[in-house]
């Protein structure tokens, strides 16, 4: 890629960015509520983005061998209670990845 194709390429990326960080506020900002459609998506995106989290992280896992899935076990039990506890989206995935990580590193190795 030459410097050129990069610059380009970094540019539009950054277009691309602003144009979805700034378009909703440009495009709703007259009405005083978003629409009931977007207003629904706001309320079950969050939990469907978690739940597609889960099963990208637990897809390659192996019953059958090694550890036998015991640190992703650990790792969700930890993070349900987690969850339970605070409530808190960004917390429970950083603490479940925080967890699995130090399981797999330190007590699974």
């Amino acid at each position: 890629m030459t410097v050129t194709e990069q610059v380009i390429t970094v540019a539009m990326v950054v277009l691309g960015t602003m144009a979805t960080r700034f378009l909703p506020f440009l495009i709703f900002s007259g009405s005083g509520k978003a629409p009931v459609y977007v207003r629904y998506l706001g309320r079950l995106l969050p939990s469907a983005v978690f739940a597609m989290l889960c099963v990208y992280s637990l897809k390659d896992t192996s019953v059958l061998s090694g550890s036998h899935g015991l640190p992703e076990l650990f790792a969700i039990l930890f993070i349900i209670v987690l969850h339970l506890w605070r409530r808190q989206m960004l917390l429970s995935i950083a603490g479940g990845t925080i967890c699995y990580m130090l399981l797999v590193q330190f007590v699974f190795s």
